[in-house]
């Protein structure tokens, strides 16, 4: 093992600033560790020895260092000293700012007229939903809700405020549900949240600063969100191949070069388009590098922020990605890992489909490879189980989790109990997961039905994605085709679409197919009509 070398202190605070002496120090082991000068491992000189080169008393680097232990930046042990232990997430807990600040200054960013449309019409009994995300009403689980529900009325005498990190009989049962999948974790490292969607709200005013860039797979369902884009942070898309998110394409532009120098011959570690299971030979390379222009950004009141901790982060749906329905194999996986790890690159593991999976074992997590605590995964019940429960989670370090708990304070006080206890006992219980293995097989008989109904509707006209679990068949048309006419044409008809458009930082001549809301017959009926629709809207 490589010998770490001494840290070398060239700095000393100014007296003259009003900033506090102790903050300033903690801002410069900050600014050292995360530009890679005071890598994880080096062990910071003894207490006497700080004092003396920052040219302050022991009391001062006594508060610096705690505040530093408390973020988790750095820790000490017994006879070892005090040594750097984090160099991603935990360098953005300093400074974060209130919620309450975003609250008051209205910054959230409205969605695109597509977008909104599709939010008002999926209310519609009238459409026939072929692209939603949302599992099929009829395939709740109603005899094991019965129970629950009454166990519920005989155990819960009332129900006040949540501890803000969530109810611990929750927390104990994520944190072995996620161990279950190979992530190490204890009750203190979740962070119980009103669905995934809060938990990518809190890490973008808490964590991230404004002018971050957020790296996405393109498509990604991050760019149908508005919520790094208010928080005032740049989108910049990476190309997908057949495995996922394209980690040479990654790789060059955190070397400052360009995705188009990637070859372009498909597979493994090859730049283009989601891989097609249909006719992968035609897969075109896609460079969706394009980040959204500054003049998209959120006019709002400028708020304090703070200066150290990264400025790059990575969100990624490894597992049943939205909205292509790819899976990232495990070989892909560790090279994201490395190359992230070189980088300090942190990430947003988003897991909501993981639970999804019908088509042999699903890969590692990449949290289960994290050595670092670089990565942050989220979850969620509300596409395996029900969205109106508006239960996500979040893991990640205990500093981090403590952080993030005290923002959804000021956001909710805290998911709602009567949910939390609900979830929590569909965990523990076993009925969890005696659901998920019938759901699963539900799932696999609608997929297979729907990509037989595909391959006699669109064969030669589009390719599309086999997805081995969770809810999407990505549909490209082989052929340019008018997709604002489509979708308007289409929900005239009684069909609601999901553009591809909607989900990529491009036009994409793609639609996001679910087979999830529909019952076999439903769907073929409703592809039936989309195949009249794309007829008359080439004529």
């Amino acid at each position: 093992m490589a010998r770490i070398a001494p840290l070398n202190i060239d700095w000393q605070p100014d007296r003259n600033c009003p900033t506090p002496l102790a903050e300033q120090i903690v801002d410069y082991v900050c600014r050292k560790v995360s530009d890679g000068s005071w890598p994880i491992g080096s062990r910071l000189p003894s207490q006497r020895a700080l004092a003396e080169s920052f040219g302050v008393n022991r009391s001062t680097i006594i508060a610096a260092v705690n505040e530093l232990a408390d973020y988790g930046i750095v820790e000490g042990s017994h006879g070892a000293g005090t040594r750097i232990a984090s160099n991603t997430w935990s360098l953005m807990l300093p400074g974060a700012p209130d919620w309450a600040d975003y609250v008051a200054s209205g910054f959230f960013k409205a969605n695109n007229d597509t977008i909104q449309a599709i939010n008002r019409l999926e209310f519609d009994p009238r459409l026939t939903r072929l692209g939603t995300g949302e599992l099929d009403p009829r395939l709740f689980p109603k005899a094991m809700w019965r129970t629950i529900c009454a166990d519920a009325a005989e155990h819960i005498d009332s129900l006040g405020y949540p501890p803000p990190a969530g109810l611990p009989e929750l927390r104990e049962a994520i944190a072995a549900h996620m161990r279950a999948t190979g992530i190490d974790c204890t009750a203190n490292q979740v962070l119980v949240t009103s669905g995934a969607l809060q938990a990518l709200q809190m890490i973008s005013v808490s964590l991230l600063s404004a002018g971050s860039t957020v790296f996405a797979e393109a498509p990604s369902y991050i760019k149908s969100l508005q919520v790094f884009q208010s928080a005032g942070m740049t989108l910049s898309g990476i190309p997908m191949d057949a495995d996922g998110l394209d980690v040479r394409a990654l790789a060059a532009i955190l070397d400052g070069g360009d995705v188009s120098d990637i070859g372009k011959t498909g597979g493994t570690g090859d730049s283009g388009k989601p891989g097609n299971a249909n006719n992968a030979d035609n897969v075109t390379a896609h460079n969706a590098t394009h980040a959204i222009s500054q003049t998209e950004a959120p006019i709002m009141p400028r708020l304090p922020r703070k200066s150290s901790g990264a400025q790059r982060v990575l969100y990624t749906i490894p597992t049943n990605h939205n909205p292509t329905g790819l899976t990232m194999p495990d070989a892909r996986r560790r090279q994201l890992i490395d190359l992230c790890v070189q980088h300090r690159l942190p990430i947003i593991e988003d897991n909501a489909y993981r639970d999804l999976v019908f088509d042999g074992p699903a890969p590692a997590p990449l949290k289960s490879l994290d050595a670092t605590g670089m990565v942050i995964t989220l979850g969620s019940a509300s596409k395996s189980l029900a969205p109106g429960l508006r239960i996500g989670w979040i893991v990640a370090d205990e500093h981090v989790v403590q952080r993030l708990a005290d923002v959804k304070m000021q956001m909710d006080y805290g998911a709602s109990t009567l949910s939390q206890w609900v979830f929590a006992r569909f965990l523990s219980s076993g009925m969890y997961g005696e659901y998920l293995a019938s759901l699963n097989t539900e799932l696999r008989r609608r997929r297979d039905a729907a990509l037989d109904v595909l391959s006699g509707l669109f064969a030669g006209q589009a390719h599309w994605t086999t997805p081995s679990g969770g809810f999407y068949i990505w549909l490209t048309f082989e052929r340019p085709m008018r997709m604002g006419r489509l979708f308007q044409r289409a929900a005239q008809r009684g069909i609601l679409l999901n553009p591809g458009d909607i989900y990529d930082f491009e036009g994409d001549n793609s639609l996001r197919l679910s087979y999830s809301y529909t019952t076999p017959d439903e769907f073929a009926a409703a592809a039936a009509t989309l195949a009249q629709v794309v007829a008359e809207v080439r004529e």
